[in-house]
């Protein structure tokens, strides 16, 4: 199949599960989508058990797709900068600090603490890897993934005093996670010829210079549109911007998930405010919710079919279980000192380290990230325990969120 061919089928699919679930399940969208797809994977195993060849014509389809380069390269642009547009900068700015720390030091806690309990855990299953890679794994795992967060917040209604903390983390980790990953997958492949200061410029460039540049391009961006009042080049305006900031990034080695980031949050308040009119605002607004919505759905889809590509083993899938629970006491290990350290100075609700760690769901970026690593780096060990941990975050941290939410805020 050809690459529209491919699109028009992932968009029929999205549309036929999306209509599935909202009549007859009523899940959340991004959750129904997901779930329906692992259900559809799990039908075409055992429809191949009475119809030979049906599994193997399926995997050519999907492994057609190359769903770290679809998420990396195409899909988190659009949709960060999609979150980043509706995030009220004044009530982030107000918690940077918990932010920023869990969004860098929160990550490398957190990788360090899984790298750990991986290498324990492996080695009771008999599995032998390299710590090195284990604590690659602990990085692509230990970020909250905004695509997946900000979709399941919206509909989960969570208060808007929590939703700002969760999602501007994933805002923003996911971004730093990919730095530290890339910086220690260089470290793994060129053993003994990275130098500390090699480390620390790359990681100066990734970040530094990812929201510098992202912070220009989103002001030629706003005094463009403030120069003028037509929604229909300023939707296109918006649109440039993101693939411009994506490719200049990526060309310059600059973080362009961060760099995409600010120019969001750049264009959603202080454009918001001075450089458009209510139906330039009315219409950007409406095509990038459009954005997201069908960038998602296609998105979880995918998630839900690349099942039939991950390769199983009986101890993988219990090694991949029994993380399960320590990732999420990692995630909690890496969130309580930031809100302690906080928790006065911003009169953090009750309960805060616990919503946080139960809503820092994982998701695409996670997958994407270890289905780039190199094969004999353990790459499909990790994504077998990686999309164990991914299908348990959406499917009960998802479904559970709002219920836990509301137990410890309720009455607040």
């Amino acid at each position: 199949m050809n690459t529209f061919q491919i699109i028009a089928l992932l968009t029929v699919l999205a549309a036929a599960f999306g209509y599935i679930n909202f009549r007859f399940l009523k899940l959340p969208t991004t959750i129904g989508l997901m779930a329906i797809s692992l259900v559809m994977s799990l039908l075409i195993v055992l429809i191949d058990v009475a119809i030979p060849g049906v599994l193997d014509d399926a995997k050519g389809l999907i492994g057609g797709i190359d769903l770290s380069e679809v998420i990396l390269d195409i899909m988190l642009s659009f949709l960060l900068f999609a979150g980043a547009l509706h995030t009220d900068y004044d009530r982030l700015k107000r918690y940077i600090g918990p932010i920023i720390s869990l969004a860098s030091i929160g990550v490398v806690l957190s990788a360090f603490l899984v790298a750990g309990a991986s290498y324990l855990i492996l080695g009771w299953f008999g599995i032998e890897i390299a710590f090195m890679y284990l604590l690659l794994f602990g990085v692509l795992i230990s970020p909250t993934d905004p695509i997946a967060v900000l979709g399941i917040l919206k509909e989960a209604k969570v208060p808007k005093k929590l939703e700002i903390k969760i999602a501007g983390e994933s805002l923003f980790n996911d971004g730093v996670a990919v730095v530290v990953f890339i910086v220690l997958l260089s470290l793994a492949s060129n053993s003994g010829s990275v130098t500390t200061m090699d480390v620390v410029k790359l990681f100066g460039i990734e970040v530094i210079g990812g929201l510098i540049f992202g912070w220009v391009m989103g002001y030629i961006a706003f005094r463009l549109m403030r120069s003028i009042s037509n929604y229909e080049v300023e939707v296109l305006i918006t649109l440039a911007l993101v693939m411009a900031t994506h490719v200049v990034a990526v060309y310059l080695h600059m973080s362009a998930p961060l760099a995409v980031v600010v120019a969001g949050l750049l264009i959603g308040n202080r454009a918001r405010e001075s450089a458009m009119e209510r139906e330039t605002e009315l219409y950007i607004d409406k095509f990038w919710e459009l954005v997201d919505l069908l960038l998602n759905a296609i998105l979880f889809v995918l998630i839900g079919l690349e099942l039939l590509l991950v390769e199983y083993h009986i101890n993988w899938l219990l090694a991949g279980v029994v993380l399960i629970p320590l990732v999420v006491l990692a995630r909690y290990a890496a969130v309580w000192p930031a809100v302690q350290l906080f928790k006065k100075r911003l009169e953090l609700l009750p309960g805060t380290a616990t919503i946080l760690t139960w809503g820092g769901l994982r998701g695409g970026i996670s997958i994407a990230l270890a289905l780039s690593l190199p094969a004999e780096m353990g790459r499909e060990l990790i994504l077998s325990m990686t999309y164990t941990i991914v299908v348990f975050s959406i499917l009960v941290q998802g479904l559970t969120i709002k219920k836990l939410t509301q137990k410890y805020l309720g009455e607040h």
